[in-house]
């Protein structure tokens, strides 16, 4: 098995697996919503593949008194050593400013609903996904951003319930090795599910109490383990798209996580998709395939300009402002989707 030699061969063999997919399900308004889908792709050589595609991003705040001003701030897909992103097409209102904390790219926008009580939106990108294999080459963050990733969020503690999941095992000094004990002890203790109400906010106490939940849950019980262990963690998110190319509808998000170990770049990990694909186990620790999209790092988001309402939790769907006050998700009406380009479309 992989983890058994890890201590001595590192990250050597992370990309020799196979790969996997991602997930599917339907969005309920107003609850987040994990997506999952099974077919893998089938891999064709050792080299990183890679998949070009337009992802349109559509929204319609909807319930305002007609003229009512509305202020909406939509995330916006960074471009970077994972994903080259063109925006295609955008609303005229708006400026997109970068965040300082986590460095997330937001359009803003402050807007009047139509006579409707509606306003409409929407972003389409052209998006090169690569996958990634073993670490990723991301730049060198500065001490101070290192920092951020090994303290506690809101939902994410790095003491208590978590710890008891790890208390009668022994943690590999090797942090490659120590990260791979804490992704099989999520592995082991969580089930895929989204029953009941709970899941889908990213609590590490829920998730450890509970032993089931969707991605959010998975990957933040991970970070915690890992951030108490000394070792940066981040939570990405984005949007799946099924392995087969082609076009359709994309119910809901996705997200994983990435660990840095000392003297290395940025190791990703998809728990969740471990759990429904047993045999992608090994290879989602340290690979992530070219069916996604991400579009925001990190929890407990201020935005630009700031919000009035409470740092969000994570940020992937719209967040909409009227009166100083949150709007009601189930009032905010998403679509996403997506369509494979050709080499000639591509360029």
């Amino acid at each position: 098995m992989l983890h058994s030699s890890l201590p001595r061969i590192g990250l050597a063999l992370l990309g020799s697996a196979l790969l996997a997919a991602v997930q599917t399900a339907l969005v309920q308004a107003g609850k987040a919503t994990g997506v999952d889908f099974d077919t893998p792709p089938k891999a064709t050589s050792a080299d990183a593949r890679s998949r070009t595609f337009q992802f349109t991003y559509s929204a319609t705040v909807t319930g305002l008194p007609p003229e009512k001003i509305a202020r909406i701030w939509v995330p916006v897909p960074p471009d970077n050593e994972k994903q080259d992103v063109e925006i295609v097409s955008r609303p005229e209102e708006g400026n997109i400013a970068r965040e300082s904390r986590f460095g997330n790219k937001i359009l803003y926008l402050k807007v009047k609903a139509n006579f409707e009580g509606k306003i409409p939106l929407t972003v389409t990108y052209k998006v090169t996904r690569r996958e990634l294999k073993g670490d990723s080459k991301q730049p060198s963050e500065n001490s101070d951003q290192l920092t951020t990733f090994l303290q506690p969020d809101a939902m994410v503690p790095i003491t208590g319930k978590p710890l008891e999941l790890i208390k009668d095992k022994k943690v590999p000094e090797d942090q490659v090795a120590a990260a791979r004990l804490f992704y099989d002890v999520v592995n082991n203790h969580m089930r895929y599910s989204k029953e009941g109400t709970g899941w889908g906010r990213g609590d590490s106490n829920w998730a450890c109490a509970s032993g089931y939940g969707n991605c959010t849950d998975f990957h933040s019980l991970f970070i915690s383990l890992a951030r108490a262990a000394k070792i940066p963690a981040k939570f990405e998110i984005g949007f799946p798209l099924p392995p087969q190319r082609g076009s359709g509808d994309v119910p809901g998000y996705h997200c994983w996580a990435k660990f840095r170990p000392a003297g290395r770049n940025w190791v990703p990990v998809d728990i969740s998709e471990a759990n429904k694909n047993p045999k992608m186990k090994d290879y989602y620790f340290g690979n992530l395939t070219e069916d996604r999209v991400s579009f925001s790092t990190g929890r407990d988001i201020d935005l630009v300009p700031k919000q009035a309402g409470q740092p969000l939790n994570f940020f992937v769907y719209p967040y909409v402002e009227v009166d100083g006050k949150p709007w009601p998700g189930d009032k905010v009406l998403r679509h996403f989707s997506y369509k494979d380009l050709s080499a000639r479309d591509a360029k």
